[in-house]
């Protein structure tokens, strides 16, 4: 085989032709890592490519199978990490000056699973700082560009998995998912991402963003390889506090090609009324509906609480947790981050434990409402990321500004895939969501690979080459002047900061105020009227 034909094979493909001995994963891997060293520069994809370990797994992996000891449909397949996994003696950097000469001593959990299973690790990807933040050049390596047109982002967090998927540098990767850090960049880079269960794959090893709500999951070019993906890494986990220990399904021999009798409720305010979806992004929601209906889907419009409630719930958990995470270097080391999380994370200081509860009192009732629709239809549908914007164009202040279409699969906590359902006239991609109700996760896979087989967007792939040219990227947002705060704001976050134990100069007593006003406003449209006997939404099990 050629290069080009290597480069775009998928996994179930290159996983038979290695099966078969009629392909060398030790060919395989250098056509990839040749691949990598001639558009990398492009993409800035990886943090760190790890060349010769890729190449004496490769050389293990052939001389396993040439013995007759295939181990299966992974053996011999390059995969790359997002890097806030953990590996064993290789760099782990979460993108962030704090972490820049992170050496693990383990591997995580899923790391282990893909060694075993006879995969290869050709790098470590770039990710948005500790799989927060956004696209911001003030880090020790550069943000990760969209192979579709290297102006615009890759979406994030998991920024360097979906490009480096994209554009055929490799073709598995592990992405993580906390409001959409997986889906986000699949469906900008248009390929296929899983946030799983929570609890179906291991969260041990990976750096925390949201114990609540952090997910690790696939990401892979067809739905296919994101079944073989996820098959190699979900399993119960004795030593991670949320690993449940349920039965698996043959994800992949779940896939199916027809719908029939399959209940899908449609999500349409989702992006109807509580977001500004574009025409485009519109016409082609409408297009997919009427494949899914050809395929024998019953498609229903369904209503749930709007976006927002699901939004306000996840802000407040996941920054008071990313918070704590994080508290004592923002104490005592704050410029060891980039201006963009500290713009994010800060205001977080507004929450108290009234509003925390609050949110996880809420959460409760938001999953037993999912629970009702689950009752009614097979899985939901609603609108997924793009069309992608411009680098140039990224605000920190942005993500506390409206919701995202993401997140309320990570509050009720089933399975949510992104798979592409067109392009923009520009050339971006679009996507869709299909969520499935907690470990059915196998549903949502399989109408999203009956979709897939069903249109011809697998056919388009970036057109990228070597010689192209890389554009110079200006940010055109600067941070906050500490000169445009108002005296009850400054009053507030002076008092905020004394109690979080801060000592924030100009700059960062700015980039505090900056999202405060709207992390105040999050905390007050929170409902606080609940039973005295009302929980929250806990999932506890003693560690083995």
């Amino acid at each position: 085989m050629t290069g080009t034909e290597l480069h775009f094979l998928s996994i179930a493909d290159a996983g038979a032709l290695i099966r078969d001995k009629k392909l060398s994963p030790v060919e395989y891997v250098q056509a990839l890592l040749a691949r990598t060293v001639e558009l990398d520069p492009l993409l800035d994809a990886y943090l760190l490519p790890t060349p010769e370990v890729a190449l004496a797994q490769a050389k293990k992996a052939e001389a396993e199978i040439v013995a007759g000891n295939w181990r299966g449909p992974m053996h011999g397949i390059p995969f790359g990490l997002k890097d806030i996994y953990n590996t064993a003696g290789i760099r782990t950097t979460a993108h962030s000056h704090q972490l820049v000469n992170n050496i693990p001593r383990e591997d995580a959990v899923t790391v282990r699973k893909l060694l075993e299973a006879g995969a290869v690790l050709t790098g470590k990807l770039a990710t948005h700082e500790f799989a927060h933040g956004g696209p911001t050049f003030d880090l020790p390596f550069p943000p990760a560009r969209n192979p579709w047109n290297l102006k615009y982002v890759p979406g994030g967090s998991s920024s360097g998995s979906g490009a480096a998927v994209a554009a055929g540098l490799v073709p598995a990767a592990l992405g993580s998912d906390t409001g959409g850090s997986i889906r986000n960049p699949a469906g900008l880079c248009g390929i296929v991402g899983l946030k799983p269960t929570y609890g179906l794959v291991s969260k041990r090893g990976v750096i925390a963003n949201s114990f609540t709500f952090d997910h690790a999951g696939p990401m892979t070019w067809t739905v296919e390889d994101c079944a073989i993906l996820l098959q190699t890494i979900a399993g119960y986990d004795p030593v991670d506090p949320g690993s449940a220990d349920v039965p698996l399904p043959d994800y992949r021999a779940a896939l199916r090609t027809d719908l029939k009798g399959v209940r899908i409720g449609l999500i349409r305010h989702f992006y109807e009324e509580d977001t500004s979806a574009g025409d485009e992004q519109k016409a082609a929601m409408e297009k997919a509906i009427d494949v899914l209906k050809g395929l024998g889907a019953v498609v229903e419009d369904v209503r749930v609480n709007p976006l927002g409630v699901y939004y306000d719930v996840k802000i407040v958990i996941a920054e008071a947790e990313l918070l704590s995470v994080h508290h004592d270097d923002f104490a005592h080391r704050p410029y060891g981050f980039s201006s963009d999380i500290r713009r994010r994370i800060l205001p977080a200081c507004a929450f108290t434990a009234l509003d925390y509860m609050s949110a996880m009192r809420t959460r409760r009732r938001l999953i037993d409402e999912a629970k009702s629709v689950f009752d009614r239809y097979d899985a939901l549908l609603t609108l997924g990321n793009g069309p992608a914007s411009k680098i140039a164009d990224h605000t920190a202040v942005s993500s506390w500004e409206s919701p995202k279409i993401t997140t309320a699969f990570n509050v009720i906590g089933g399975g949510a895939v992104s798979v592409c359902n067109g392009f923009s006239s520009k050339g971006l991609p679009l996507s869709m969501q299909v969520a499935s109700r907690p470990f059915a996760d196998a549903t949502a896979l399989a109408i999203a690979h009956a979709y897939e087989k069903a249109t011809a967007w697998r056919a388009q792939r970036p057109k990228l080459e070597r010689g192209m040219t890389k554009p110079v990227i200006q940010p055109k947002h600067a941070g906050p002047a500490s000169s445009d705060i108002d005296p009850k704001t400054r009053a507030i976050a002076e008092t905020l900061a004394a109690r979080n134990g801060f000592t924030l100069d100009d700059t960062l007593f700015a980039e505090l105020c900056e999202g405060l006003p709207y992390a105040l406003a999050m905390a007050d449209r929170l409902n606080k009227d609940f039973r005295r006997d009302e929980e929250p939404a806990n999932i506890f099990r003693m560690p083995r």
